[in-house]
């Protein structure tokens, strides 16, 4: 059992490694035709300059965050651009010590998806939005996750995808191997050297790999499995079948536990499945958000 589990992760590495369009739980820009950027702006939570883009007059407001070392354009690019802004206000964010929040160095205490929760959630108070859905991947999933449970009067929708409330074996072992930034291929690792610098990179990677095996090995694998009941807004879950990041288990399990949720798979999605399908990503999540 062992020697197939083994050669089953390392297949999934093999194809995370090699295929443009994996990422490790955030994204490699994709190269699309879209309208000139929106000018990025700072409010200041918490004392922390915190960077993000706001668009649209849409009725909707819609907080996208990202995943894992991610910021607004490596991982929501076509959803800041391609969301209709007469439906929906898009509010997009660069977390704490991501992307062009910086400083603080970002840093990964045991509660750090409860601080980024506490810390989005402030954003929007501080933007004067009391209501609002959200569209969260991968690490950017279990912190909205973690939001909409703290606070469910203040979410209206919350749309998941490529996010787990607990880590299993085959992802630590997943992590763990990827740990080695050098092992990435240039087109998953080159944007984000340039944004962080590559042994900004390789030490920020590091901590995180760390905080995960922290939680799988001192948490039972526990990242927020008791917020799931707490949830009661209209939850979308999103999976692609072929995401190499998340054991299978996860979408049926979020199904099962959150109240008022419902499963929409892509067969050949994986882990960015929202920028590889970015039309037909948007089209659902409009959907969605407007019925």
């Amino acid at each position: 059992m062992k020697f197939i589990l083994g050669r089953a992760i390392a297949k999934m590495l093999r194809n995370f490694v090699a295929n443009d369009y994996v990422f490790v739980r955030s994204a490699v820009p994709v190269n699309r035709s879209y309208s000139s950027a929106p000018q990025e702006s700072k409010v200041a939570v918490d004392g922390i300059k915190i960077n993000y883009v706001k668009v649209g007059c849409g009725p909707k407001s819609v907080l996208c965050l990202p995943g894992a070392l991610g910021s607004i354009w490596s991982d929501f690019k076509p959803q800041v651009q391609g969301l209709d802004k007469s439906k929906f206000t898009v509010i997009a964010w660069d977390p704490p010590g991501y992307g062009n929040s910086r400083p603080p160095t970002r840093d990964f205490p045991q509660d750090f998806f409860h601080r980024d929760a506490d810390w989005a959630l402030k954003l929007m108070q501080t933007l004067s939005i009391d209501k609002f859905s959200m569209l969260g991947w991968s690490d950017g999933g279990i912190t909205a996750m973690i939001a909409a449970a703290k606070h469910p009067e203040q979410i209206d929708k919350l749309v998941i995808w490529g996010a787990n409330s607990y880590v299993v074996d085959q992802e630590a072992k997943i992590y763990e191997n990827m740990r080695d930034i050098s092992k990435w291929s240039e087109r998953m690792k080159t944007p984000l050297i340039n944004l962080y610098g590559e042994e900004g990179l390789s030490a920020m990677w590091t901590q995180w790999v760390d905080a995960l095996l922290d939680i799988y090995k001192n948490q039972n694998g526990d990242i927020c499995k008791g917020y799931l009941s707490k949830i009661t807004c209209p939850t979308l879950i999103v999976h692609g079948n072929k995401d190499a990041m998340l054991a299978p288990e996860h979408p049926g399990y979020l199904l099962k536990h959150i109240q008022h949720s419902k499963l929409h798979t892509f067969e050949d999605g994986k882990h960015n499945l929202h920028l590889r399908y970015a039309e037909e990503f948007n089209n659902l999540v409009t959907e969605f958000l407007i019925k």
